[in-house]
């Protein structure tokens, strides 16, 4: 079974049209890889559930989800409130963006499968009038509410580095999980369905948020993917995290080396300033990594 390996896509200050390659690549990398489900923790990271049977992963201690009101494109309040006792799937996706039109339909069957339990919000990046949003949303059949994005609304869930990206909330209205990129729709129903509290036929296992689900949780990460503390002792593995959370990747994603690296496992430049800070740390030399620290914004 292949392991997940998901192309990174930044949101871009120069418009949509910068992600669309990337994006591409996205929804080739998932697709190649629907058949797993691997953890997503550095310790864990390509490793295959027992079994034949897939892998459900939820973080412990799931934080509350974010305040949320908005204005549909029909016109219709949504908050939090409209949550209560139902499962959650807050989708950010563009009109522009291909994997987030690939998994559209799959959207729409969840929705209608579970109407009245589950509750789909697409959440638009698109930088066209809403009314133009709404159209597609009429062609494409969409069933679930659709408002426009802000920064506002962006920044109180974290940041979304990349589309599609899909957040997934219990029915006490906490965030248990956080999907990039394309994912099938098999795997969604088991999430559903966990979501729900039913009977799942799947393995769950709940995990520490370490930047899983909020990127500010990346500090309590205590390994990072593919990046090796091997003859660090306790103190010097603890001053090479604390810079790889203070130091800003410049590969352009705005990230900590640390977010950057369980953000995007396939960015080599965060891997190599990784690298670098153990070796520094390693040897006891001065830091020769960039030193431009990033303020990371709470949730």
């Amino acid at each position: 079974m292949k392991s997940r390996n998901i192309a990174k896509a930044v949101l871009p200050a120069t418009g949509a049209f910068a992600l669309i390659a990337a994006l591409v690549v996205t929804s080739y990398a998932v697709r190649e890889a629907r058949a797993a489900r691997t953890a997503p923790s550095a310790a864990a990271s390509g490793q295959q559930a027992a079994g034949d049977k897939p892998t459900v992963y939820f973080v412990k201690d799931p934080e509350p989800a974010p305040a949320f009101q908005a204005i549909d494109l029909t016109g219709k309040a949504i908050n939090t409130a409209d949550w209560k006792g139902k499962a959650v799937l807050l989708n950010f996706w563009a009109t522009w963006c291909p994997p987030c039109r690939e998994e559209i339909p799959s959207l729409i069957a969840l929705q209608k499968k579970y109407q009245g339990r589950l509750v789909v919000i697409g959440i638009s990046e698109d930088e066209d009038p809403p009314a133009e949003v709404q159209k597609f949303v009429q062609k494409a059949g969409i069933n679930y509410p659709v408002v426009m994005s802000t920064p506002e609304l962006v920044s109180k869930w974290g940041g979304v580095e990349a589309l599609p990206t899909t957040f997934l909330i219990n029915s006490r209205g906490r965030v248990v999980w956080k999907h990039r990129g394309l994912h099938p729709l098999d795997e969604y129903d088991l999430d559903v369905q966990a979501l729900l509290g039913q009977t799942v036929d799947a393995h769950i296992e709940t995990i520490a948020d370490q930047g899983q689900v909020f990127l500010k949780n990346a500090a309590n990460a205590t390994e990072l993917p593919d990046v090796s503390f091997a003859g660090l002792n306790a103190a010097q593995k603890a001053r090479a995290l604390h810079r790889l959370n203070a130091e800003t990747c410049t590969c352009g994603c705005k990230l900590t080396i640390a977010q950057c690296r369980l953000n995007d496992t396939t960015c080599p430049v965060s891997k190599t300033l990784a690298a670098q800070i153990v070796k520094e740390v390693l040897a006891g030399t001065p830091a020769t990594t960039p030193s431009k620290v990033k303020t990371v914004t709470s949730n």
